[in-house]
Parts: structure tokens; C-alpha cells; sequence
């Protein structure tokens, strides 16, 4: 099978409590909390030990809260190839309300990033073999701009290296313009502002998706579309695949569990359909937990079993 590497530039220490409700100024009572990797490429190389897979996380770590993560990492068996930052990694903080059963995500800023520092994680990716795929995903934090990170696609690309990318806003605009990407995974409001227009009906999306494909942007566009599951196409063919109805616990999750199902798949070479359907029964399969957990492995197949016989 093919190699699998993620990036993640702006990693984090998950932290995920319940308390009985929620209010302002007094005290909070909360459970112990349970600690758990974060950050986008952490979650897709996790997302990929949990269904049987194999991946390397590349990223910054620093401080006793890099330290931590490292550790837990090593727990759940994903392999990792860090350089030692300055700044600790950040911690976030997951707050479920047991009376409400609304949940708080409290997202502290990336650690900033220096120069000599991105040079370091930009040698590690560089020394990737040829053929493998790489994700990037997740923000960009302080120290990384979007003009780096365009760049260090390209340079993976020219090396033969097949990138992924899932992130937002400016970061996934200047991560489309070296092109020929092998999948990117916006929802439906970032491919219309990839698109510029307002996309308000089904075959809106299917066009505005060809589109990108058809640019050379992409060879694959996955648009994540809620509960209405995801709408995929490549150059071919176009497909829409549709989760089973259940009862969310949680989003955290459920796109970092989508995208790693997904590139597990195209490594092992699946066709779109069967890429597609793994990403959207991994990604429903996140949601039936509570707090940052992700996908299993059984609960992913017992949703690809609904799927194949619907």
C-alpha cells in the first residue's frame, strides 16, 4: 500500500470535560478530564490507526503540552516525526452540558511557528518518498503564511509527492493554486467562496465541484454536505453518498475521521464510490461519540454495511 504522511502545523492538547450546566461567574463542576491528541493532520493519521491503516504525523511540538501529546500518540501506536518548537503547544478545551446537551469548544491560538523552525518540518516532508500521499491539514498558525505553505506544496509536488489538502479560508485558496492536488474536502460555503457565487441547489454543487477538477485543481473534490453526507467527483464521475439517520453526539471529529478514511482508501487505490462511502460511514461514526473522539473501526464498518445494502 502506499505511504501515508500528515502535516499538521498548528497541533494541539485536547481536553474534554461534562459538567451539569453551564452559567456565568460561579463555580463549574466538571468530571476528570480526558486528554486526546488534536490538530487536523494528528486527527487524520489517528483516524487511519483506528481503521487498521498506517500513518506518520509530521509536526511541531513544544513544552510539557507537546510533550504530553507525543506521549499519547505514542499510546494509540501512530508513528510521528516532530521538531522541537519554542512556544508550547496550545491546549483546547471541550466542554459538554449534560442539562442541555449543548457543547463548548474553547480554541486557543497555534503556537507561533519561527522560520528556522517551518524549515525544519519543510525538510521532513521534503524527504518523503515519491508516490506517497501527504495531508495537510488543519490551521495555519502565527509564523506560517499562506504564500509558505503554497510553496511547500509545491515543492512536495515537484518531488513526486500526491498532497491532500483539508483546511479553510485563505489557507485552502492558496493551497489549490499549485494545482493538481489529489483530493481537497471543502464544505458547501467554502466551495462557494472557492467558486466566488452562491451555490443553493444540489447540481450548484456538482458543477461548481467539476469546475475545480476540470481547472486542474484537483483530481478529486469531496464536498462535505452535513447530514445530507458528501457529494464526490473526479474527472468521470460524480457521487452522492448519504449517511444513515442517527443521533449525534459530538462534530469534533467527524471531518478529520471523513478525510482519513478517505486517503486510507486511496491509497489502497479504491474506486470514488468506495472512497466516498468509507469517508462518510468514518465520519458518522465520530459522531456517535461525545467530547474529541474519533472513528473505530467497528462502528466505521457496521455503517459501510448500511451503505453497501442501500
Amino acid at each position: 500500500m502506499v505511504s501515508i504522511y500528515t502535516l499538521t502545523l498548528s497541533p494541539s492538547l485536547d481536553s474534554a470535560t461534562l459538567t451539569p450546566q453551564i452559567y456565568p461567574e460561579g463555580k463549574l463542576r466538571c468530571t476528570p478530564p480526558v486528554f486526546e491528541p488534536g490538530g487536523g493532520g494528528i486527527n487524520v493519521a489517528r483516524a487511519i490507526t483506528h481503521l487498521g491503516g498506517k500513518a506518520t504525523a509530521i509536526f511541531p511540538a513544544g513544552g510539557a503540552t507537546g510533550e504530553h501529546l507525543i506521549s499519547l500518540l505514542a499510546d494509540e501506536h501512530v508513528a510521528v516525526e516532530t521538531v522541537d518548537a519554542k512556544d508550547w503547544t496550545r491546549q483546547n478545551l471541550h466542554v459538554h452540558v449534560e442539562s442541555s446537551g449543548e457543547q463548548y469548544r474553547f480554541v486557543m491560538p497555534g503556537a507561533k511557528l519561527s522560520d528556522d523552525e517551518f524549515r525544519q518540518l519543510e525538510e521532513k516532508v521534503l524527504a518523503i518518498e515519491s508516490g506517497a500521499l501527504l495531508v495537510v491539514s488543519g490551521s495555519l498558525p502565527p509564523g506560517a503564511s499562506t504564500e509558505k505553505l503554497t510553496a511547500l506544496i509545491r515543492a512536495a509536488q515537484q518531488r513526486g509527492i500526491r498532497c491532500i489538502v483539508d483546511s479553510s479560508g485563505d489557507a485552502l485558496q492558496a493551497a489549490l493554486v499549485p494545482g493538481n492536488l489529489e483530493l481537497v474536502k471543502p464544505n458547501q460555503k467554502e466551495l462557494s467562496a472557492l467558486v466566488n457565487r452562491e451555490l443553493t441547489q444540489p447540481d450548484d454543487v456538482r458543477t461548481a465541484a467539476q469546475e475545480l477538477v476540470r481547472s486542474g485543481k484537483a483530481r478529486r473534490v469531496v464536498v462535505s454536505l452535513g447530514p445530507q453526507g458528501a457529494l464526490a467527483v473526479d474527472e468521470s464521475s460524480s457521487v452522492q453518498v448519504v449517511p444513515p439517520p442517527m443521533k449525534s453526539q459530538s462534530t469534533v471529529g467527524a471531518g478529520d475521521s471523513m478525510v482519513g478514511a478517505m486517503t486510507l482508501k486511496l491509497a489502497q487505490g479504491a474506486s470514488l464510490l468506495e472512497m466516498t462511502r468509507y469517508g462518510v460511514a468514518a465520519g458518522s461514526a465520530a459522531t456517535i461519540n461525545q467530547g474529541t473522539r474519533l472513528c473505530s473501526l467497528a462502528d466505521t464498518q457496521k455503517i459501510v454495511d448500511y451503505l453497501s445494502r442501500n
